[in-house]
């Protein structure tokens, strides 16, 4: 083989190590709060890391509709976790992927306007909202740490003890190390948790055992999708605040590869990812984002070739379609997943507060949008029952935390930062006039 295309497969088997751990612990978290079999659980990982693939290549080839054109790669958003939790919880899988769909299709019918509507969900909002989300995950984070919810061995001190010694690996590698070990401390951590309770004899390899070599994708895996209103309020938000941070990612790749990105290339880019949501949707995968982590690797590597990340697209479909790859990842305990989502949660309560760095925090108006919008996130999320004698209409915006949260943001923000900058614009003009 030609050395040069050995060195760009190497480089982009470096991306897919680099995205891989937040790749997987999705469907990882996502199934195993949702009671799947370790059959269902298998698939839903692998058919995540093909998605992923099929996401990319949408996203790095520039057609005349669809695709940014930039080496970006594209990953399921760790935003979507607890709505598909909070969802699945209340409706079962089959609403989870009629959600999903549903914000697919909302993304492709706004992609044109969107550029329009990003002033609707400055930091102060998309921050807000990224924070609650981070926030009502921890809880699912500590319920892994003991061992799983409902494990016959909740809260005893080998759980614990493999869910900190997962947490202090991933810490130690940040510490220590920087560059490409650094981005994938992550996966390092769980490989590495995973030894240490294979030793404990708390790992059954049976489902690697059992998974097949090779399979083909099937659409509709878990059933029709079913199509609930609270539920697409939720992927859609949750589609939204992913198009904002992507738009982060655009200008940052755009800059690294000194290419101008205009409002029509921004088009392109938010049609590929709403076109990856709906074949993520039809084929029971999940929403789809630009990650950051493969930016960093890009400015870290100096490698900004697109062909290097069609490489990395094509390693990602190759490692989807073999499902005994994709079962090695559903034999890691409980406890030690739940060691990294402390790391994981955390760092999305981080990025959301990263966002609010951005927010003029002088402004009485932007502090109170967030103090109402966590509080009122976090608080529905602790007392679910607030609303419950409100009509089921009303519900829809009120029942759950992220919604209630969001919608605060957003209707706080319009209030504040656009009728009351409008307000006091007419009042300084009226003021001159007069004098």
């Amino acid at each position: 083989m030609n050395t040069s295309v050995l060195k760009t497969a190497s480089l982009g088997i470096q991306h897919v190590l680099a995205m891989y751990a937040g790749a997987v612990i999705v469907p990882l978290i996502v199934g195993g709060a949702l009671g799947l079999t370790a059959e269902q659980l298998t698939y839903l990982v692998s058919i995540d890391i093909f998605m992923c693939g099929i996401a990319t290549f949408l996203q790095v080839w520039k057609g005349r509709f669809v695709g940014i054109g930039l080496p970006v790669v594209l990953g399921c958003t760790f935003t979507a976790v607890g709505p598909m939790i909070a969802i699945g919880g209340s409706y079962g899988i089959s609403a989870v992927y009629g959600a999903i769909l549903a914000s697919g299709v909302f993304v492709l019918l706004i992609s044109a306007f969107f550029s329009r509507l990003v002033r609707f969900f400055p930091p102060v909002v998309t921050g807000s909202v990224v924070t609650i989300i981070g926030i009502t995950l921890i809880p699912v984070a500590m319920n892994n740490m003991a061992g799983g919810q409902g494990s016959p061995d909740f809260g005893s001190l080998s759980n614990i003890g493999l869910a900190f010694t997962t947490l202090f690996l991933i810490i130690a590698l940040f510490r220590f190390f920087d560059g490409f070990i650094r981005s994938i401390a992550v996966l390092v951590g769980l490989l590495a948790g995973t030894v240490v309770a294979f030793v404990m004899g708390k790992v059954d390899f049976s489902p690697v055992m059992d998974a097949s070599f090779f399979h083909i994708v099937k659409p509709f895996y878990f059933g029709t999708p079913t199509f609930e209103w609270t539920a697409i309020l939720t992927m859609v938000l949750v589609a939204v605040v992913s198009l904002v941070e992507s738009t982060g990612v655009y200008f940052a790749v755009g800059d690294i590869c000194e290419e101008k990105v205009e409002k029509k290339d921004l088009a392109k880019g938010y049609r590929a990812e709403g076109l990856a949501i709906v074949i993520g949707a039809i084929f029971n995968a999940f929403p789809y984002t630009a990650f950051s982590q493969n930016v960093g690797l890009m400015q870290l590597s100096g490698v900004k070739s697109k062909t290097v990340i069609y490489y990395t697209a094509g390693f990602l479909v190759l490692l989807g379609l073999v499902p005994k790859i994709g079962a090695f990842t559903t034999i890691i305990p409980s406890a030690v997943l739940g060691g990294a989502m402390v790391a994981m949660f955390g760092m999305v309560v981080a990025q959301g507060i990263k966002m609010l760095s951005r927010v003029d925090m002088s402004s009485q108006e932007n502090l109170l949008i967030i103090a109402c919008s966590v509080g009122m996130g976090l608080g529905v999320t602790v007392v679910p029952d607030l609303f419950a004698g409100l009509p089921k209409s009303v519900q829809i915006l009120t029942g759950n935390g992220i919604v209630a949260g969001s919608m605060t943001a957003i209707f706080l923000n319009i209030l504040f930062n656009e009728l009351g900058q409008k307000s006091k614009k007419a009042v300084k003009l009226a003021e001159q006039k007069v004098s």
